[in-house]
């Protein structure tokens, strides 16, 4: 008899629910959208409540009509978000609105950028674990935010979350947290051998968050779990209710979104390629992208968060590497560029827009007799944080650079910018693949998930920059797989986190590298790193200009 396990996934703008085997094969997935409410710039904030009733509404649709005594394990994942919770498990406010709805900084949100700068410059040792610079994405700047600006809700909140152990804390009522959001978001110190991991008194002294250490951490978490151990008890009675399972179901210590992705295809086969965990980048695309790498060392690298110990696999530690606009930028791009109306009119059969643009570059690089499409931007360029950078520059401050504008608006003009803004993306990881290996890394394949891993010309280009092979799962749910991981390991289907990666982790399509443009994707990559010292070098001009 097959046994099936439940993934959750709760994304930026959806949750999601994937019922697989335990031979990693997806049977059915449902999506259920979220709310996001954005009071005022760089604001962006969800409500638990809206969550948990969304994950409730996708579970019972993936498991509908299949036996509930053949589902033993459930797994979560979730944006590193802040979720808000009072003594009475009523959601806190964190919005300058008041509403107590609000209770969730979503992770994109960019209000801490104070907090972090005043973390930054004080320069604790924990920042090593992080590339040497908080993110205002991360949890501690928000916190501080959150004590500084709404003092009345920071003393009603008696727990804050990140949103993956919000949503175990839901099905279980155990306030564990996983090793996962905590060393990676949250200051946590974790290492083999060394007596005095745990909170950093010391740090959070430093910051101002001296009260955090109340209650022995009790706020944060007393009972910290490796990915994928067993969350208490299982689902609660409540909670079984809610999901249409089985009370006592087993529940795995959740993951962050990204992270799940990584350990979902991690582990997948393809011919000839090494099958070795620490030759891989993983890419996990979405609104924006993550890039995961392990390894058997501890390794310090400027600029990407890490090294981060047993975050995604027991006994590897992790870096995180990451670009904050991906999708999102080439939605941004294709949105707001005056030939899209008259193209989303003219597509049929629910041709996508970026299909449509997919096949025009190849006409217009037939036509000008040229023998890759990439050729057809040599005079247009683009730096992509348009949000900030992430990885490996650590500046939030950061904005996007475009050069080689011309006038015209027809639906060319878009395609030839598209194209640009797909290479300066790849160009973006590039970067972060040399600095992982210039810190002793040997990255020998790709693979990548998400939104942008069905997007055929996104992936070649990848594989065309980087000159490796890119590997796309057979199975395109990777993150939902991820989190299915987690239940069937503590559900002890399988006898080793490892065992558990390759049995469902599945195979996967390998595109290889087109060597033939790999000395013009270099040449622009040199304009991509110039792009940046230019942007810096403007800014250092109008600052001296407006000081005298």
């Amino acid at each position: 008899m097959m046994n099936y396990f439940v993934g959750v996934d709760v994304g930026t703008g959806s949750a999601r629910a994937g019922l697989i085997s335990s031979n990693g094969k997806i049977i059915k997935v449902a999506t259920c959208p979220l709310e996001i409410f954005h009071p005022a710039q760089d604001f962006y904030e969800q409500s638990s409540d809206n969550i948990w009733d969304a994950v409730c509404k996708v579970v019972k649709t993936v498991i509908e009509g299949t036996p509930i005594d053949n589902i033993k394990g459930i797994g979560f994942d979730a944006t590193c978000s802040l979720v808000a919770i009072d003594k009475n498990g009523l959601p806190v406010s964190v919005s300058p609105s008041g509403k107590d709805k609000q209770n969730v900084i979503l992770w994109m949100d960019h209000r801490a950028q104070k907090e972090a700068d005043l973390i930054n410059n004080l320069g604790h040792d924990i920042l090593r674990y992080v590339g040497g610079k908080v993110s205002l994405e991360m949890e501690t700047p928000k916190m501080l935010w959150l004590k500084n600006n709404l003092p009345s809700s920071w003393n009603r909140a008696t727990l804050l979350f990140d949103l993956p152990d919000f949503l175990t804390w839901k099905a279980t009522g155990s306030e564990s947290r996983s090793l996962c959001s905590l060393v990676c978001k949250w200051n946590y110190y974790a290492e083999p051998g060394v007596n005095n991991c745990g909170w950093k008194e010391d740090f959070f002294n430093q910051i101002g968050l001296q009260d955090l250490k109340d209650n022995h951490w009790s706020k944060l978490g007393k009972v910290i779990k490796a990915p994928g151990e067993p969350v208490g008890k299982g689902l609660s009675a409540k909670a079984a209710l809610e999901l249409g399972l089985l009370e006592g179901t087993a529940v795995g210590t959740s993951l962050i979104d990204a992270h799940a992705g990584g350990l979902g295809m991690i582990g997948c086969s393809a011919p000839g390629i090494s099958n070795e965990l620490t030759s891989r980048l993983a890419l996990i695309c979405g609104t924006s992208t993550c890039h995961m790498a392990v390894n058997e060392n501890k390794i310090f690298v400027n600029g990407i968060w890490g090294p981060y110990y047993s975050a995604m696999i027991p006994g590897l530690w992790l870096h995180e590497g990451g670009q904050s606009a991906t999708g999102k930028l080439l939605d941004h791009v294709i949105d707001t560029h005056p030939a899209t109306p008259k193209i989303l009119k003219s597509l049929e059969n629910n041709k996508h827009i970026q299909q449509y643009l997919s096949t025009l570059l190849q006409t217009m690089a037939f036509k000008r007799n040229l023998r890759n499409v990439s050729y057809l931007t040599k005079s247009i360029h683009v730096w992509p944080d348009f949000h900030g950078n992430r990885s490996p520059l650590a500046d939030p401050t950061l904005k996007g650079m475009v050069s080689g504008l011309s006038l015209s608006v027809d639906e060319e003009s878009l395609a030839i910018l598209y194209l640009a803004t797909i290479q300066a993306l790849t160009y973006g990881t590039k970067y972060i693949l040399e600095t992982l290996v210039t810190a002793g890394y040997k990255i020998e394949s790709i693979l990548i998930c998400g939104g942008l891993s069905q997007n055929p010309l996104f992936v070649q280009i990848q594989a065309d920059v980087l000159a490796l092979p890119v590997l796309c799962p057979t199975e395109k749910e990777s993150v939902l797989i991820g989190a299915a991981i987690l239940g069937s390991y503590a559900a002890k289907e399988f006898l080793s986190m490892e065992t558990a990666i390759k049995s469902m982790g599945g195979h996967a399509k390998v595109v290889q590298p087109q060597l033939e443009c790999y000395k013009y994707h270099l040449r622009k990559y040199e304009v991509f790193k110039k792009m940046v010292q230019d942007q810096r070098d403007y800014d250092k001009f109008m600052n001296e200009e407006i000081s005298t």
